[in-house]
């Protein structure tokens, strides 16, 4: 028996090299959930409309609409 018992193997060698590197960055926010003191990157859907998602450890959800006359900053405090 090997020393890897994990029952997959993921093989990407056919991916062109640098192809990871080619993607646009996903744009995301920094939220602080106060609630269990936490970071967590929430990031954008794919229709580009809003910002949504959970505390990774209460599970309580957030939401941030994106519009006209929004806010620039990138990073926010959830209570």
């Amino acid at each position: 028996m090997s020393g890897d018992d994990r029952d997959y193997k993921l093989d990407i060698s056919s991916l062109p090299s640098g192809e990871a590197a080619a993607l646009p960055p996903r744009p995301f926010l920094s939220v602080l959930f106060a609630c269990c003191g936490v970071y967590q990157r929430i990031y954008r859907d794919a229709g580009a409309a809003s910002y949504r998602g959970r505390c990774p450890r209460c599970g309580k959800a957030v939401h941030f609409a994106v519009g006209q006359g929004g806010t620039t900053a990138r990073f926010f405090r959830v209570s």
